[in-house]
C-alpha cells in the first residue's frame, strides 16, 4: 500500500526528517525539486529547447519551483521563472532555493504581466501553493491561478507540484480558484485530496517523487493508504492441481423480491465468477423459479414470503439452517423495504454466526439499529453507497461526502465492522481504524446493479475464509479492475453491471500476471 498523508502528517514527516534524521530542509526541497524535474523532462522529452514557465509563490511550494527551474535549465530547457510577490518576501528554505537559481526572476504584481508571460510556454509548472492552504486563494494568488487555468484551457500543459494550487490537502471540496493540472508531481506520498472527488479531477495523473526520506520513516504513524495490486494479489493464489469446489467456499446469498430478482442474480453470478466454489441463492418462493432460470451454475432455495412477495420472518429458521452448512452469507440485494423483510434482515445481521457482507436493503434495515453490529454473532462487512451511509447515520449525503475518509474510519471503529463507502475512490476501513482507498474503477460503474456485483465478489472472498477488511480490499479492487477492462471495450455509457461480471476472469488474469 502507498501512504496517504494529511497536511499535518506531511509537516510532521518533514520535521522528523530534519530533527531525527538530520536531513536539512533545504536538502529535502532540493530532492523534491530534482525528482520533479526528472519526471517533467521525461514527460516532455526531449526537454532541450522547450519553453518552460515556472510560476512560484513565496512559500515552500515556490521553493520547490525554483529547484525545478534550476534543474530544467541544466537540462537545456528555456526556463522563465516568475514569482507572484517580491523577492524580499521569500523566507527560509525557499529563499535558499531562490538564491541558487541563476537566472532572471520576474516579480509579478500585475495579473496582465503573468498572462503575457504564459502566452508562449510549452509547459507551465504550478508552484504557487502547496499543502499549507487554509482557505480560498484571494487577490494576486487567485488571479495567478486563473491565468494559469486560461493558459491550460488554451492547450498549454500544466504540471502542479505537490498539489494543484488552491486545493485543500485533506478534503475533496474545492475551496475557491484551483489550478487544473495536466499532471501532478506530489512529494513523499499521496495527499488525501488527490484521491477525493471533486478535488482529484484537478490533478490529472499523479506521480510520487522521492524526497530522500527512508520508506519506513515515511510510513511511520500513517493510517490511510492507497491499495496496490500487490496488496490484493495474495487473495487469488494459483490453485492446486487437486483443487475441488469444496475448497473454495460455499456462499449463501439471501436476496430478491418481486421486481428485484436481478439483484440476486448479479450477486450470485459475481460470486462464482470471482472464485466461489458453490453459491446458493435463497429467495422468496414465488421469485425462486425466475432466479433459477437465469443461470445454471448457482443453486436456489425457495423460502416463505409475504403477500408482497418478499421474504417473511418465517424464512428465518430455514436461512439459519442453510447458513450453518455454508461458509459465508451475502445479505441484502433486492431484499425490499417491506417492514417484515427489514425485520428479518436485522435478525440475520444479529444472529447468523457466519461472516456476512451486508448491502442494499439490508443496510436500510440498520438505520436506527446500528447497535446490532456490535452484538452480531459473526464478522460483518458493509458496502454502502453515500445515500445508504447517510441513512444509517441519520445525516445527509453532503455530510458523508464532505469527509469520506474520517466518516468511514469512525463508523468502522465504533461498530466493530469492516466497511467500504462506495463511490469514486471507494474508502475501505477496518475495525482497527486503518483505511485503504481503492484506485480502480470508472464512471461507467454508475449504473444499477454494480453494487450487487461487489456484494457477490466480497461474499465469495469471505466464503474462502478471508477476513472482512481484506475481503473488501480485494473485492473493491477486482470489481473496479473488471470495470476498467469493460470500459475499454464498451465505453462509460454503454457498460452494464453484467458486463463487469463477464470481465472478472480477464481482471483476475491481469492481476495474476502483474498487468492489472
Amino acid at each position: 500500500m502507498l501512504p496517504v498523508f494529511t497536511a499535518a502528517e506531511m509537516r510532521a514527516l518533514d520535521a522528523r526528517a530534519i530533527r531525527e534524521l538530520g536531513i536539512p530542509g533545504a536538502r529535502l526541497m532540493d530532492h523534491a525539486g530534482t525528482a520533479a524535474a526528472a519526471l517533467i523532462a521525461r514527460w516532455l522529452a526531449p526537454i532541450r529547447g522547450k519553453r518552460v514557465v515556472v510560476v512560484c509563490g513565496k512559500g515552500n511550494n515556490g521553493g520547490d519551483g525554483f529547484v525545478v527551474a534550476r534543474r530544467l535549465k541544466a537540462r537545456g530547457a528555456a526556463v522563465h521563472a516568475l514569482l507572484v510577490g517580491r523577492r524580499t518576501e521569500v523566507r527560509g528554505d525557499a529563499a535558499d532555493a531562490l538564491g541558487r537559481w541563476r537566472g532572471r526572476v520576474e516579480e509579478i504584481v500585475e495579473p496582465a504581466a503573468l498572462a503575457r508571460a504564459l502566452d508562449d510556454a510549452d509547459l507551465i509548472v504550478d508552484a504557487l501553493l502547496g499543502t499549507g492552504v487554509s482557505g480560498a486563494a484571494r487577490g494576486a494568488m487567485a488571479a495567478a491561478i486563473e491565468a494559469v487555468n486560461r493558459a491550460g484551457a488554451a492547450g498549454v500543459p500544466v504540471v502542479a507540484l505537490d498539489l494543484p494550487s488552491g486545493l485543500d490537502g485533506d478534503r475533496g471540496a474545492l475551496l475557491g480558484p484551483t489550478v487544473r493540472a495536466w499532471r501532478t508531481v506530489t512529494f513523499a506520498g499521496l495527499k488525501r485530496s488527490l484521491l477525493l472527488a471533486p478535488a482529484a479531477a484537478q490533478a490529472g495523473p499523479v506521480e510520487i517523487a522521492d524526497i530522500g526520506v527512508p520508506l519506513e520513516e515515511t510510513c511511520r504513524g500513517i493510517t490511510t493508504w492507497r491499495l496496490e495490486a500487490a496488496d490484493v494479489r495474495p487473495c487469488f493464489p494459483p490453485r492446486d492441481l487437486d483443487a475441488h469446489k469444496g475448497r473454495f467456499g460455499h456462499l449463501l446469498v439471501v436476496a430478491g423480491s418481486l421486481g428485484k430478482t436481478g439483484a440476486a442474480v448479479l450477486a450470485g453470478r459475481a460470486a462464482l465468477r470471482s472464485g466461489a466454489g458453490l453459491c446458493t441463492i435463497a429467495a422468496p418462493a414465488s421469485q425462486q423459479p425466475i432466479i433459477a432460470s437465469r443461470a445454471p451454475e448457482y443453486m436456489t432455495e425457495a423460502l416463505p414470503e409475504t403477500a408482497g412477495q418478499c421474504l417473511s420472518l418465517e424464512a428465518k429458521d430455514r436461512i439459519v439452517e442453510l447458513a450453518h452448512r455454508m461458509d459465508a452469507v451475502a445479505l441484502g440485494p433486492g431484499l425490499s423495504l417491506d417492514p417484515e423483510a427489514q425485520e428479518l434482515a436485522r435478525v440475520l445481521v444479529r444472529e447468523l454466526p457466519r461472516p456476512m457482507v451486508v448491502d442494499a436493503d439490508a443496510l436500510s434495515a440498520l438505520a436506527g439499529h446500528l447497535d446490532l453490529l456490535r452484538r452480531a454473532a459473526g464478522p460483518r462487512a458493509l458496502t454502502p453507497h453515500p445515500g445508504e451511509m447517510a441513512r444509517m447515520l441519520g445525516t445527509t449525503v453532503e455530510a458523508v461526502q464532505a469527509d469520506r475518509i474520517e466518516m468511514t474510519r469512525a463508523f468502522a471503529r465504533e461498530h466493530g465492522v469492516a466497511i467500504a463507502l462506495k463511490g469514486a475512490h471507494t474508502v475501505i476501513a477496518g475495525a482497527d481504524g486503518q483505511v485503504a482507498i481503492n484506485p480502480t474503477g470508472n464512471p461507467g460503474m454508475a449504473k444499477g446493479g454494480s453494487g450487487d456485483v461487489l456484494t457477490g465478489i466480497a461474499g465469495a472472498l469471505l466464503a474462502r475464509e478471508i477476513g472482512p477488511a481484506a475481503a473488501l480490499h480485494a473485492g473493491c479492487y477486482v470489481h473496479g479492475l473488471a470495470a476498467d477492462v469493460a470500459v475499454r471495450d464498451l465505453g462509460e455509457y454503454g457498460m452494464l453491471a453484467s458486463d463487469i461480471i463477464e470481465r472478472l476472469p480477464a481482471a483476475l488474469r491481469a492481476l495474476a500476471e502483474g498487468t492489472g
